[in-house]
């Protein structure tokens, strides 16, 4: 009870805030759109370089502590697929989107909060790495399974250029690239820049996760419930226990298990409808999924907690 109301609630407090400022007309919709045009293309690809660029590469990208979520990921991302086309009788571009769901954790607006809440910012090194490679992993998947199945619709091939021009325009991918380049070459930035830098990372979580909270009041459930619960399902126990598996069979460190598992355990993050949106498919299903997972997380998040070491 005490990790949920000292590191769980602070976090979705931020985010209900959001949401009833909204919700109650007290901050504009438009004002949100903002913030998250902030947050996604400045705050957060800064803070996502700072991490980067100051991670230590050869501790951090640990193949099992990879492995562990990603195969969970993946898992995830295939029964989503699998269960859209055939238990719930969707075309191939739905079940794909569907799946997507499934494959995209909140890694970032809810998974690093928590994660640093529940054990300190020092123990977000494996966070991260997770991270860093989420959008371009996440992406790729998505982008090449949906370019393939609308190839095979149309008797065309899939077009691995628009693959990576689609990974490439995330702004959260160029800070990484940035930042990981800045690491290789051990490039040391001016102070009065790198404090810049840091000072706009700052503001990255908590205005977030206020903005995401303003983004919810606009994704209310519109039907294909039992498909947005099978999401929550998958997204909210099957990744995190897979993950967690996989951490214990390969005896990855108690701090990349937390790391990974509570990442793994968080609801579908915005960018699951804004694949859906950018596509046309399961807009309903993303929408449905995002907000329902989000709220149940509360409760699911404070299991894994008192679940983990």
């Amino acid at each position: 009870m005490q990790a949920l109301l000292n590191v769980i609630l602070p976090v979705f407090i931020v985010l209900g805030f959001g949401y009833l400022a909204v919700w109650r007309n007290w901050f504009s919709q438009a004002g949100v759109d903002g913030v998250m045009v902030f947050t996604q293309k400045f705050a957060i690809p800064c803070l996502l370089f700072n991490a980067m660029a100051n991670l230590d590469l050869g501790q951090s990208f640990e193949w099992r502590l990879l492995s562990s979520f990603y195969i969970g990921a993946l898992s995830g991302f295939a029964l989503g697929v699998w269960g859209a086309r055939y238990l719930f009788s969707r075309d191939w571009q739905d079940a794909i989107a569907i799946g997507f769901c499934c494959l995209f954790s909140n890694s970032l607006l809810l998974g690093l909060p928590i994660t640093e809440r529940a054990y300190g910012s020092g123990a977000l090194t494996a966070n991260f790495a997770i991270i860093a490679l989420h959008s371009p992993f996440c992406y790729g998947v998505g982008i090449t399974a949906m370019e393939i199945a609308k190839a095979r619709e149309s008797g065309g091939r899939a077009s691995f250029f628009k693959v990576l021009k689609a990974m490439f325009s995330n702004a959260m991918i160029v800070g990484i690239t940035l930042g990981l380049i800045v690491n290789l070459l051990n490039v040391e930035l001016p102070e009065p820049l790198g404090e810049a830098i840091a000072l706009i990372a700052r503001a990255a979580l908590p205005a977030a996760l206020f903005g995401l909270g303003g983004i919810l009041v606009q994704y209310r459930p519109q039907g294909d419930l039992r498909v947005a619960l099978y999401v929550c399902v998958i997204s909210l126990t099957i990744h995190p226990m897979i993950t967690f598996a996989l951490s214990f069979a390969t005896g990855i460190s108690v701090e990349a298990t937390r790391s990974a598992v509570i990442t793994a355990a968080m609801a579908p993050g915005v960018n699951a409808y804004i694949f859906a949106n950018m596509y046309g498919r399961g807009q309903r299903v993303a929408a449905s999924a995002v907000l329902i997972a989000t709220g149940i997380s509360i409760v699911t998040a404070w299991i894994w907690l008192t679940v983990l070491p």
